[in-house]
């Protein structure tokens, strides 16, 4: 071999070795044959930012949870696909899977929160127990509703009427648990009973044997002839049989 040669191959060899045992560039080429992280949590942010939008009408708010920095996943040839897992939930804890379309891929789920921003109603000033509610009690305030797991409310009317069953601080947001409907019929009461078979419509006069909230199957005792009947309430002192 010529001088020139053995110099050649020599400098060539001395470069691989460098090369070789220099650890950012081995580790650029070992990074080379996983899948970045980076890009694992971009398509999955992409992905649940438009399911929010699509799911939710108010403002959303999608935070990712951490990747294990030990993850070592396959980088994948084709662009990355993210999904809603089945029975995935629509907002707060939740779980969005990413999965790699390459023969032989893999699939991966990254933590989620989804936090959604909507207008609820929430008492203006304290309520004491007992009260029955205003539109006047209340103001629409936005709150993230996915921290709201004993529900809300969106619309006055939805709970004008109805009676405080403890007291309400100011600022309290309203939920189902707090309010009850209101009696319309008392035991004892004279109400009117309308009374109906087929298109025939009756009204007559009888006293309630119970108390009762619309909706309520309560005891009627017909005055006159003494006949005992279920109706249900249907207005305040009103309740309706079916015969």
């Amino acid at each position: 071999m010529r001088p020139m040669s053995r110099t050649i191959t020599f400098l060539m060899l001395l470069l691989t070795q460098l090369w070789l045992s220099s650890p950012s560039l081995a580790a650029g080429s070992r990074a080379g044959q996983w899948q970045s992280h980076a890009t694992i949590r971009s398509t999955a942010q992409s992905f649940l930012d438009a399911f929010a939008n699509n799911q939710h009408h108010g403002r959303s708010e999608v935070r990712l949870g951490p990747l294990d920095p030990r993850l070592r996943l396959k980088a994948c040839s084709q662009p990355l696909e993210a999904f809603m897992p089945p029975g995935g939930r629509t907002m707060g804890n939740t779980t969005v899977g990413v999965r790699c379309p390459d023969d032989g891929g893999w699939n991966i789920y990254v933590s989620a929160r989804i936090n959604v921003f909507a207008p609820v109603l929430v008492a203006r000033q304290p309520i004491a127990r007992g009260d029955t509610l205003q539109k006047n009690d209340l103001e629409l305030v936005e709150r993230n509703i996915a921290s709201l797991p004993y529900g809300y409310y969106s619309e006055s009317e939805a709970v004008t009427g109805m009676l405080a069953k403890r007291t309400i601080s100011a600022s309290t947001v309203i939920t189902p648990q707090m309010l009850q409907a209101p009696k319309l019929v008392k035991r004892g009461q004279r109400v009117s009973v309308i009374a109906e078979t087929g298109p025939l419509k009756i009204r007559t006069t009888g006293k309630a044997l119970m108390d009762g909230k619309s909706g309520d199957l309560i005891r009627i005792e017909a005055l006159g002839s003494g006949r005992v009947v279920d109706g249900i309430v249907v207005s305040r002192g009103v309740v309706k049989v079916t015969l």
